[in-house]
């Protein structure tokens, strides 16, 4: 059986459910509380040296990172494939995908959060501020690059089916909503989200639907 080491709210950790859910792959969670610290404890960092989740075990591996994990779950189990089969069109999908989990995501998750409130003093409304900045700004970047690129129609980010760039963008979307982003200013993407969460593999990875969700 898989293990994932998984937190309700983390982004990372949602983009990893959705495809396992995705291929149709078993898996069991097991929560690791960042907002108690539980991924700074002594267990999880044998796993995990940053302290960072998700962490995948799987058939004797323990894997961290979370897009290295899709890559893997992609080439261990190809089908359904969460990229495509031409090149020029993986190129677009990892772009996309990186773009929110290298370049958006990172600026915003719960230690960059909570540095700023411990060494720089941001109050809440700060630290809200902070967080709508970058992700409002990221994400009309993101979706100016999808309209530049277009890929083949569909009603996902490439084409009539969901995958690599999906995975990531959906748990964006997600967060923003919870920060209260300016998503009227991207459409766009909310068709994406709006067509992605009609998917039990979506809806079933939800924040709102894990075992640990408080």
């Amino acid at each position: 059986m898989r293990t994932l080491y998984s937190y309700f709210r983390s982004s990372a950790a949602f983009r990893v459910r959705i495809a396992l859910n995705l291929k149709g792959l078993p898996y069991a969670i097991v929560p690791v509380h960042l907002a108690h610290g539980e991924q700074r404890l002594p267990e999880h960092l044998r796993r995990s040296p940053q302290g960072l989740i998700p962490v995948l075990e799987d058939d004797g591996l323990s894997l961290t990172q979370s897009l290295a994990i899709l890559e893997y779950l992609e080439e261990q189990h190809p089908n359904p494939p969460l990229l495509p089969a031409d090149a020029a069109g993986r190129a677009r999908v990892r772009a996309l995908a990186l773009a929110i989990a290298c370049d958006i995501h990172p600026l915003n998750n719960l230690r960059v959060l909570n540095r700023l409130q411990s060494q720089f003093g941001a109050d809440e409304a700060a630290r809200q501020r902070w967080y709508q900045h970058w992700v409002n700004t990221g994400l009309a970047a993101w979706q100016e690059q999808w309209r530049r690129w277009p890929g083949p129609p569909g009603p996902y980010v490439h084409g009539q089916a969901p995958g690599l760039a999906d995975c990531c963008l959906i748990p964006q979307i997600c967060n923003a909503q919870r920060f209260k982003c300016d998503l009227q200013a991207v459409p766009d993407l909310m068709r994406l989200f709006d067509a992605c969460m009609q998917l039990p593999a979506f809806v079933n990875a939800h924040p709102a639907q894990q075992a640990d969700a408080t």
